[in-house]
């Protein structure tokens, strides 16, 4: 196959890239001469769809054995954009553009809340890329930039669609924000999370494989529009995998640390 090879999981990757900039380029308003659609709505679904396609690319350079360091920053370089820059363009612009009161009157603490996300996002994807992208085979060491874009693109659509910025004087105005900062500061912990993969346990294996179907059909139903309280199964599900997830981490952190260097020691022999 040559160099051809490479063409299928690039593709996938250069998707991602421009998923994210038009999501950007869609909450910015640099395309609304060109369409009338709701930016910041159309800018989460953009960012979920790169989510839904994110693992293609890694999956199609395993298939055709076309992995390489080319492939791994550039993936990176489009998980920064579509996972880093446009959720917190899209949090930004809906406060800007929905609730400009709260905007004035908060501007200086969503403008640190949007560096700290992106700067996390950022350091995450080198760390990952330099010290620890296969020292831990069965777990995530802090969130997935993938996962933090995924939690605030869907957060942001539930609560434009339930009338969070209709009214300034809120407290829950403040939630967006947070659940940035939050998932910001997860990408660059040092907590464990439990990775979807194959396990010993085949029953676990079936359920995780009808639970990630599952996730994708909703993903997909989600950005349609067609099926009613999609939004809230996938915020309950984000919610129970990161809870449960951590404290899994947490109970297991010895153990975790202890295979890691078993693993590490194991690759020198």
């Amino acid at each position: 196959m040559g160099k051809s090879r490479f063409i299928l999981p690039n593709a996938f990757t250069s998707m991602n890239f421009l998923l994210g900039v038009f999501a950007i380029c869609w909450v910015t308003g640099a395309f609304s001469s060109f369409t009338t659609s709701d930016p910041i709505r159309t800018g989460a679904y953009f960012i979920i769809l790169s989510v839904l396609l994110d693992k293609l690319d890694g999956f199609a350079a395993r298939l055709v054995n076309a992995s390489s360091e080319f492939g791994a920053q550039f993936d990176s370089l489009a998980d920064l954009i579509a996972f880093g820059l446009a959720p917190a363009f899209t949090i930004f612009f809906a406060y800007k553009t929905l609730s400009p009161e709260w905007f004035q009157a908060n501007g200086a603490l969503l403008i640190v809340t949007f560096s700290i996300y992106v700067l996390c996002a950022a350091m995450r994807l080198a760390k990952y890329n330099a010290c620890d992208s296969d020292t831990y085979h069965h777990h995530f060491s802090g969130l997935p930039s993938t996962f933090a874009g995924a939690i605030n693109a869907i957060l942001i659509v539930y609560l434009k669609a339930n009338g969070l910025f209709e009214n300034s004087e809120s407290p829950m105005m403040f939630v967006p924000v947070l659940v940035m900062l939050v998932t910001g500061l997860l990408m660059v912990s040092p907590l464990f999370l439990p990775k979807l993969q194959p396990r010993r346990n085949q029953l676990f294996n079936i359920g995780q494989a009808i639970l990630i179907v599952i996730t994708y059909i909703c993903g997909f139903l989600f950005i349609s529009e067609k099926v009613p309280f999609i939004l809230e199964y996938l915020l309950i599900l984000c919610s129970s995998y990161l809870v449960i997830g951590f404290t899994v981490g947490l109970v297991q952190r010895k153990k975790i640390i202890e295979n890691a260097e078993k693993n590490k020691i194991e690759e020198r022999r």
